[in-house]
């Protein structure tokens, strides 16, 4: 299957979806240097994708993935930080938590194919 378009990229759309949660449950947070770090890191997943895919080259875009996923163990780092400092509820922090290693398998699994 070919993919035109970095918004047809499945683990981008998961990873949109995880940015749009974590800006959603970090919004009233007044903890504005945590909040600004797990929001640039679930950010970064979803541009660099985009950024690696429109560079059009297999080895910069395997580049960028491989940044993208880096940014994902970064947020589960600070997912797990939230949770120790209750930041987040439990619930939410297994759902997020899930999603960003879901995400990162997908993107395993892409630069396996490049």
């Amino acid at each position: 299957m070919k993919i035109d378009r970095f918004e047809d990229i499945i683990a981008w759309q998961k990873a949109k979806e995880l940015t749009v949660e974590i800006y959603q449950m970090f919004f009233e947070s007044k903890d504005f240097g945590f909040k600004d770090q797990i929001q640039r890191a679930s950010v970064s997943i979803m541009n660099n994708i985009a950024e690696g895919f429109e560079r059009k080259t297999n080895n910069e875009l395997k580049y960028f993935l491989f940044v993208a996923k880096g940014s994902c163990g970064e947020v589960r780092s600070m997912l797990i930080l939230a949770k120790e400092l209750e930041k987040l509820p439990h619930d939410k922090f297994e759902e997020l938590y899930l999603l960003s290693e879901e995400i990162s398998k997908m993107l395993s699994a892409f630069i396996k194919t490049l």
